[in-house]
């Protein structure tokens, strides 16, 4: 096998106290609900205080504190003084043509640019009128290097802190508030590799949680992985119902490690055997999301073995087969709906519920990074 040219790095990169302190005011985004109520008694005010400013914050999307009426005057001048509430800069959206996907791509403060993706549509098992699902992002770029995917191919620049993940969902909320609608999913599937930033993601998520907040169920985030088993056996011991999706696009070592270097570090049965340990402790079933390239992994052999592995492993499973979205520069093919079809029917002759992702924002480079990808060559040419 040969070297692989973009090796992982999984260091902690450093945060800057520019993230949790902007222009030398305390960034309120960026606590969780003890530490701003620590916050606010440091600062000689009330702890009950913090509720009520989270639920300007989260709930009404209020990011002036002159506005949140249920402070004293005095209070609302001193938090002009100390604190402040940042939020993301949209550069540009864009709606697919059949209005059930918008695209957002978002600067960052300290530099940078995200993607994140709005989509009316549920997951197979909740229905309802004016529910979103959101895809968010946990890095700028990504060190995983897969081979198929746009994320990763400027490598990784820096993680996101805690305010920057959750404002994706918060702007996007507050777009679609007065249409009646609200953000009922969120899934970790955006730019970079959510485990890789373990403790900012898992910051992020208690916030979106908040009753008070948001509001969005533990059980209706989902955490995708490219495959870091330390991070998936921390994440089974947190205790929180998350769903675990695993991108696994291959049932043999030796092609999952060409399309996916993180597979050089922990195979497929190191893998399986992790996500068989999050499933026993969580209760919840684990998604492989599966992406079809023609010729590549799209046969029926193969269906079968992934039965097989997933089987012998004793994972409760559903596998969700995505049709690729073409890359600018890979030289991969799509597979075809027919083959795509095989590949379901073996799988679901097992008994496995097996769906195909449903196509959405194909028109506006909506899967992840390409977007951003194409603006930067945008850029570049100007």
């Amino acid at each position: 096998m040969t070297a692989n040219p973009n090796p992982i790095t999984f260091q902690r990169l450093p945060r800057s106290t520019a993230e949790r302190v902007l222009d030398g005011r305390q960034n309120l985004k960026d606590l969780l609900p003890e530490e701003l109520q620590e916050w606010l008694i440091s600062a000689g005010q009330p702890r009950y205080r913090g509720a009520q400013i989270l639920r300007w914050i989260y709930a009404r999307g209020v990011e002036d504190f002159g506005v949140m009426t249920d402070l004293s005057k005095d209070l609302r001048q001193r938090l002009n003084e100390l604190a402040i509430i940042p939020s993301l800069t949209l550069r540009r959206s864009i709606e697919s043509q059949n209005k059930d996907t918008r695209k957002y791509l978002f600067d960052l403060p300290n530099g940078g640019e995200i993607e994140s993706v709005q989509m009316r549509y549920q997951h197979p098992e909740e229905k309802g009128p004016g529910r979103v699902a959101v895809c968010i992002s946990s890095q700028v770029g990504c060190a995983m290097g897969c081979n198929f995917c746009a994320s990763g191919v400027m490598g990784l620049k820096r993680h996101l802190s805690t305010w920057e993940i959750v404002d994706q969902v918060l702007q996007i909320q507050n777009s679609i508030r007065d249409q009646g609608e609200r953000v009922a999913n969120v899934v970790f599937m955006g730019l970079g590799e959510p485990l890789h930033n373990y403790d900012e993601v898992l910051r992020a998520v208690q916030l979106l949680n908040l009753s008070n907040g948001l509001g969005i169920g533990m059980r209706h985030l989902t955490i995708s992985t490219s495959g870091l088993v330390p991070q998936i056996y921390q994440l089974a011991d947190e205790g929180y119902p998350i769903r675990l999706a695993i991108s696994l696009h291959a049932v043999r070592d030796d092609l999952r490690s060409q399309m996916m270097p993180v597979n050089q570090r922990w195979n497929i049965a190191t893998l399986l055997e992790a996500c068989g340990v999050y499933c026993n402790k969580t209760g919840r079933r684990v998604t492989f999301e599966y992406i079809l390239l023609d010729g590549v992994n799209d046969s029926e052999e193969e269906a079968a073995e992934l039965v097989v592995l997933l089987e012998r492993h004793k994972i409760r499973s559903l596998v969700n087969l995505i049709p690729w979205n073409p890359v600018d520069g890979v030289g991969y093919k799509r597979s075809e709906p027919r083959a795509i079809k095989r590949f379901q029917n073996v799988v679901e002759r097992s008994g496995i519920r097996c769906t195909v992702r449903q196509e959405k924002g194909a028109d506006i480079d909506a899967a992840c990074g390409q977007l951003r990808l194409r603006d930067l060559k945008e850029r570049e040419k100007v």
